[in-house]
């Protein structure tokens, strides 16, 4: 027997929840052709796997890598957690289907410090060229969800009202031909303009045809206001069929798990994802704007910060930390109370001004306030759930950003296996790779079984641990030291070997 890559003398975990096994993992070409004892094969490459786990390679069903997929760190920071695929295109709003410089400049600009800015578009993009950008141009495997707010945009611009008949039918168009170049569903992002000017109507009838892919959401409230987003969201289930996603679950378990399980019991098809963290990260225009200033249009929002009283939410000034302020790189990291206190100006004063230096740009991470003292049980709750998937919710811009997208996933496999027992392993690898596979329909992944994409990680299960924090973000995961996409070794020794075989995958 011969074999390009030879995984050998690992312990194998299959992605069905079947207890590991001691075995040989054979690759040839991108896929995996034997699992099983190979004594006497050769192969060009051989990774030594005794006493580590063999599995495939995990989901990142949330991350915000639209732009920074192509950078060396961050295919670095997902590898050394395990992560080869990112879902994209999430909350609403990335550069695909734009089709006027307008649309493309605004999801640029209003996501500019969540998604980044593309390296190479600057213009009008559709989903099939922003898909074959990524194709064997990156270490990691991409899908792409068709972003609402993007496509809203692109029909209506800013209007913060219903569609219309003929704009709703040029809406789906756009959601068709989408979904025929490769999207593996549709997101919204109903906290964000434009989408948040979205009713259940309109976004059930542009799930219609969506099929077996899933609606993602970020819903319109989350904790305390999880019951009525949710309520929005098995509407537009029971309006358009469609199987639905719920995005960076967070708050109360108590109040946001039996919402689930009440969804499934009347027949909904309903996933969600989370991560292991009490801290969110957004916009700060999200977080610190009224709602009444109308964010999808930038100049007016400007206009009005700039001429207008504001009444903000102090008690949010605490609970903010800069990620990311261009011009301002000096707050990246700090308090907005001390960044305010270090400019010489009261924090409401200098929230308003870094919103106008930045043209709404800036970016944080946030405490949030719903949590509670119970906050990290409930986040234990909500990962040993059967409907959970993990998530990251990475952001990579800024100076300072969320330490998820460096740890989460080494954060599940580590601490909420090995240290809190919330998950053995095997169930590990069901939460995160098999299960998000199979509901994001990316086939030949999930499993380490011949004839499956030889997507394959080898993992030391008593090392694996998250090393970013709050205070030092950007800090690979330790534990994973090899990772192979479509059978080529892009991860060894923990370092990237520099190839680039990730594929850009069509449902």
């Amino acid at each position: 027997m011969s074999f390009d890559v030879l995984i050998r003398d690992g312990w194998v975990l299959d992605g069905t929840g079947a207890p590991a096994c001691r075995a040989d993992v054979g690759v040839n070409g991108d896929r995996i052709t034997a699992v099983g004892r190979l004594d006497g094969a050769d192969a060009t490459t051989v990774v030594e796997a005794a006493g580590r786990h063999v599995m495939p390679g995990l989901v990142d069903c949330h991350a915000h890598g639209d732009a920074l997929v192509l950078d060396k760190e961050v295919q670095l920071a997902a590898l050394r957690q395990g992560v080869t695929t990112f879902v994209l295109g999430q909350d609403g709003l990335s550069f695909a289907p734009s089709t006027t410089p307008e649309t493309f400049a605004y999801a640029t600009r209003y996501f500019a410090a969540i998604n980044g800015v593309h390296p190479s578009a600057d213009g009008p993009i559709g989903v099939g060229e922003l898909l074959a950008g990524y194709d064997r141009a990156t270490a990691l495997n991409t899908a792409y969800l068709l972003p609402h707010g993007t496509i809203r945009h692109d029909v209506m611009g800013a209007a913060e009202r219903a569609a219309t008949a003929d704009e709703l039918a040029a809406m789906l168009a756009r959601v068709e031909r989408g979904l025929s170049e490769g999207a593996c569903g549709l997101s919204t992002g109903l906290e964000y303009a434009p989408g948040r000017y979205a009713d259940a109507a309109e976004i059930a009838a542009l799930c219609a045809p969506l099929d077996h892919l899933p609606y993602v959401t970020h819903m319109r409230g989350y904790g305390a206001a999880a019951p009525a987003g949710m309520a929005e969201v098995t509407d537009i289930a029971r309006r358009s069929g469609a199987a639905v996603h719920v995005s960076h679950y967070h708050g109360p378990a108590a109040t946001l798990l039996p919402l689930i399980d009440e969804a499934r019991l009347t027949g909904i098809d309903i996933t969600f994802d989370t991560y292991p963290y009490l801290r969110g990260s957004t916009i700060l225009a999200m977080v610190a704007l009224p709602a009444w200033v109308p964010a999808a249009d930038t100049g007016r929002a400007l206009e009005i910060l700039e001429s207008e009283p504001i009444e903000w939410d102090e008690t949010l000034w605490p609970r903010i930390t800069f990620s990311h302020v261009p011009g301002a790189e000096w707050a990246e990291g700090m308090t907005l109370p001390d960044a305010a206190a270090e400019a010489g100006l009261e924090p409401g004063e200098f929230c308003r001004r870094i919103l106008i230096d930045t043209r709404l740009e800036a970016g944080c991470v946030s405490a949030r306030p719903d949590e509670g003292p119970e906050g990290e049980a409930s986040v234990r709750a909500i990962l040993r759930h059967p409907a959970h998937t993990g998530g990251s919710d990475g952001i990579y811009v800024g100076g300072h950003p969320h330490p998820r997208g460096y740890g989460a996933f080494a954060r599940m496999l580590g601490h909420h296996v090995r240290e809190t027992g919330d998950w053995t392993l095997e169930q590990a690898v069901v939460h995160l790779a098999s299960h998000p596979a199979r509901r994001f329909g990316l086939g030949g992944r999930g499993l380490v079984r011949p004839g499956q994409v030889a997507d394959l990680v080898v993992l030391d299960a008593t090392a694996v641990a998250d090393l970013a924090t709050y205070a030092v973000p950007r800090t690979p995961a330790t534990g994973i030291g090899d990772v192979l996409v479509s059978g080529v070794p892009v991860l060894a020794g923990r370092e990237l070997t520099g190839a680039t075989p990730g594929r850009a995958l069509r449902p």
